[in-house]
């Protein structure tokens, strides 16, 4: 009897912590960085390596820039898909939002907009208590959607401009300046290695960071504009690239409240290598978790990047 009632504990006990998990929500399907089929699949196995998540993916069924990566494709759903020379609205895309705690958006420039039913319950998802984490180019997206603007807090491209607000960054005495001139939002220089300035030293996310850490070979976004409310610029990045496109520090980690929601907004991500580097695999783990629970119980790793040395894990597939 003693063994029984301790099984039945022990059961219990693994029912519980399953029920614990973050339950995270990666969409994608359309996306100009052509990684976007494998880079979906590393995010879902980082993440659930820590043992905090269980993650899902849902994807749009017309599918664009997915072929240098189609073998990743067949991991993430089962659904049928269809490729398309340009990038086309799916009407049947209606992933069960209220179903997570947080969505990770791998979406991209040129991303067709989603039904206007979707737009209005992820709206509403968010400024409930939703999470939301806005990856690399999922922040040139939806131009057109004010309150998706609203809640990445400032994007690029898609013919954004100072309509759309105004241009935030660090200037070279550190000091915030919010820019209303007139201008495209929206440049990068060359991919290369970059430092990153931690800006909020308090921030769950970024607390016990160092100061200034490498990058991997990645985009330093640059020129982006936007609402900018309620937000909170936790890093910046300087291009140090020959022909940068700006000489100041741009915000690479962002948060923004909408409602009640939490959004943690990542420029960085643009290929593998910056997909493996150890910075980034950190800010999405632990914006993940922040964005889904307003707290960040996950250490700095030993490998994080230094100053001067950007540090890499290279990613293995596991079957």
């Amino acid at each position: 009897m003693k063994n029984i009632i301790i099984g039945m504990l022990l059961a219990m006990s693994v029912v519980c912590t399953a029920q614990e998990k973050i339950k995270v929500l990666i969409v994608d399907g359309q996306n100009n960085h052509q990684i976007w089929p494998k880079s979906t699949i590393m995010m879902k196995q980082y993440l659930e390596e820590t043992g905090l998540f269980n993650v899902d993916i849902s994807r749009t069924q017309y599918i664009w820039k997915a072929e240098r990566e189609q073998e990743y494709l067949k991991l993430a759903t089962d659904q049928n898909q269809q490729q398309v020379e340009q990038p086309i609205t799916d009407p049947n895309f209606r992933p069960k939002f209220h179903n997570y705690d947080v969505v990770i958006s791998n979406f991209g420039w040129k991303a067709a907009p989603w039904p206007k039913k979707t737009q209005k319950l992820f709206e509403r998802y968010v400024k409930k208590g939703g999470g939301f984490v806005s990856i690399h180019a999922a922040d040139n997206s939806f131009p057109q959607w004010d309150a998706y603007n609203e809640m990445i807090g400032l994007g690029g491209w898609g013919d954004r401009s100072e309509k759309d607000g105004p241009y935030v960054f660090y200037n070279n005495a550190n000091k915030m300046v919010i820019d209303t001139t007139k201008g495209p939002a929206g440049f990068h220089g060359a991919r290369h290695r970059f430092p990153i300035t931690i800006r909020d030293k308090e921030h769950p996310i970024t607390n016990g960071m160092p100061n200034i850490w490498m990058t991997g070979i990645d985009e330093c976004y640059a020129k982006l504009r936007g609402p900018a409310k309620n937000m909170t610029i936790l890093a910046t990045g300087k291009d140090q690239s020959a022909k940068a496109p700006t000489d100041r520090h741009e915000p690479m980690l962002m948060v923004i409240n909408y409602g009640k929601g939490r959004i943690f907004h990542n420029t960085l991500g643009h290929d593998l290598d910056s997909f493996e580097n150890v910075g980034f695999i950190v800010s999405i783990l632990r914006g993940t978790e922040w964005a889904a629970t307003g707290k960040v119980t996950q250490t700095l790793p030993d490998d994080f990047p230094t100053e001067s040395k950007a540090t890499r894990r290279p990613f293995h597939l596991k079957k």
